[in-house]
């Protein structure tokens, strides 16, 4: 059998031209990168803006566990077979970020036969969208202590300061540190910490900007501290936001490449789900729909987060309105929210299915409240028996869904085409989205929403002083703004372990961030990192170049 890596390896890609003029894309339209990738100009976009929009198929899943789902191997899958069926198909990914590549989770171009490529690229440096994000978010950091340094004309008080750095890598010893150490050349000592760089507000402001004017604009909005007089101070104020924007110039613009069938791909932008809003660029996705018949997107880990956070804040945000939702399991998975250990997930085990698929059946409750019509894609492993596919199969249809096997891992998008047309069928059917919350409610309100009726929790409690901070938030006239939840992706509840459909637990909020750039607050709950760490045996261990210079152990 070959790896995922072989099989990437042996694809027979187009040049990147080519699949841009499948798009109506002329070659003056793109920027390449090489012979396989390339980024769709500015002015191509502009161009675009006018056009009627395709429909959004929304691809998310159940919670993740170690058997895994393979909700970007759907995703793909599911593009191919769009096309294979006569539909004009897009699809939208986000970039792959180091840290997970290094530490456990592995790259994100899907898997099989239904891969985007140029993989090996793809999850590590990519066109450098990562590296100007990085960069950008750093600019302001070090503008920051530059200013206080120079006089702090802008009379910042030091322990007000709430911008951290970041860096695209796992590295739990830079949550906490001082900076400013060694004496008066080298600034003011203050405690601050690095942040994973796909947390950053600069990446989420990336990923919902719709052109570089409003990119700038939002980057200007960004608040960086508070003044001695408790009033907020800006990046606009430190004179930051046009140096940032020249630095993102070229990474706002969306990145083309192809699956292994190739038809296209746009793969930008990558904020996590359990920190952060989890989907990737507004820009693309916009671009995507003038471009075709159908956009495949994703949101990150289970529906509970991606999903939620697709819906409450891009679609809120960017205007989007999905036809249909594609809900991602795998009979493995299942198992495991059922009580079944990994080492014994090949063996037939009906009644863990059964177990199992209330986690699957508060998903499909939780989309129901958003109005979106679902249908559920099983992504099939050989394993699976006849007898646990019907117990999957039966329980969505006492749920009123249509379960699907999809073979698009082994087949590609040949795979998937019974569930295209599922999907087809649903998407013509016709959606009217329903937000989860007005933009009127009061912030501590939005969040006790999402964990009630999307986490089922019986109460939200929060830290001393966090209500005072968001009533401050909202006399200052952010209280519109949607809520992001960061919080652990394993469980409905804050804690990891907790498998299955936990109800009547409390969500902690420990911190509450503003984002004020990217237009909504963080709230974040129970133990969940901002900048993760690396496992006890990280990926990066297995990972170098062989004898003829190519890379292994990435996939």
């Amino acid at each position: 059998m070959q790896s995922d890596i072989q099989i990437a390896r042996a694809a027979r890609k187009r040049p990147i031209s080519q699949i841009a003029a499948g798009l109506g894309l002329g070659g003056d339209q793109i920027l390449p990168y090489g012979h396989d990738k390339a980024k769709i100009t500015h002015d191509a976009l502009a161009v675009l803006s006018g056009r009627p929009e395709g429909r959004l198929i929304l691809v998310t899943a159940i919670n993740p566990t170690p058997a895994g789902e393979g909700k970007t191997t759907t995703t793909v899958g599911l593009g191919d077979a769009l096309n294979r069926i006569g539909k004009r198909a897009t699809i939208c990914i986000r970039e792959a970020s180091l840290g997970p590549n290094f530490g456990m989770k592995g790259g994100a171009a899907g898997g099989g036969f239904a891969q985007v490529v140029p993989m090996e690229e793809m999850n590590l440096h990519f066109t450098g969208d990562f590296h100007a994000i990085t960069s950008a978010h750093n600019l302001l950091a070090a503008m920051i202590d530059n200013h206080i340094h120079w006089g702090n004309a802008l009379r910042i008080d030091t322990r007000r300061v709430t911008w951290r750095r970041v860096m695209d890598m796992n590295d739990r010893a830079l949550r906490d540190i001082a900076v400013g150490l060694g004496g008066p050349a080298n600034g003011f000592a203050r405690q601050t910490g690095f942040d994973i760089t796909v947390a950053s507000e600069v990446m989420a402001i990336l990923c919902l900007a719709r052109d570089l004017a409003e990119l700038n604009d939002r980057l200007g909005r960004i608040v960086v501290a508070e003044d001695m007089d408790r009033r907020p101070v800006t990046a606009r104020d430190l004179g930051a936001d046009g140096a940032m924007t020249v630095l993102l110039k070229d990474a706002l613009q969306p990145n083309l490449v192809q699956t292994l069938e190739n038809n296209p791909a746009l793969v930008h932008g990558g904020p996590f789900a359990n920190i952060a809003h989890g989907c990737n660029s507004l820009i693309a996705t916009r671009a995507a729909l003038r471009l075709s018949d159908y956009v495949v997107t994703e949101a990150g880990f289970g529906a509970d987060l991606g999903a939620e956070k697709f819906l409450s804040i891009k679609c809120r945000l960017g205007g989007l309105s999905p036809s249909a939702a594609v809900l991602v399991a795998t009979i493995r998975a299942l198992k495991m929210n059922g009580g079944v250990a990994k080492a014994d997930l090949a063996q037939e085990d009906v009644s863990a299915v059964t177990r199992g698929c209330a986690n699957l059946g508060r998903h499909l409750e939780n989309l129901a409240q958003f109005g979106l019509p679902v249908v559920v894609a099983l992504n099939h492993f050989d394993g699976d028996s006849p007898a646990e596919i019907a117990a999957l199969q039966d329980y969505c249809a006492s749920h009123g869904v249509q379960a699907v096997p999809a073979r698009h891992w082994a087949m590609g998008g040949a795979g998937a085409e019974d569930l295209a047309r599922a999907v087809v069928a649903l998407a013509e059917g016709g959606a009217a989205l329903r937000p989860l919350y007005a933009d009127d409610m009061p912030l501590w309100d939005k969040i006790e929403t999402v964990c009630t009726r999307i986490y089922r929790a019986a109460r939200v409690e929060a830290a001393p002083g966090i209500r005072e901070q968001l009533a401050a938030w909202e006399a200052a006239g952010h209280g519109p703004m949607p809520v992001c939840i960061a919080k652990t992706q394993y469980s409905f509840s804050t804690d990891p372990g907790l498998r299955g459909a936990p109800e009547g637990h409390v969500v902690p909020v420990r911190e509450v961030r503003l984002n004020a750039g990217a237009g909504f607050v963080v709230a974040i709950c129970g133990q969940i990192m901002t900048m993760p760490g690396l496992p006890r045996v990280p990926a990066a261990l297995s990972i170098r170049l062989d004898e003829d210079g190519q890379v292994e152990g990435l996939f």
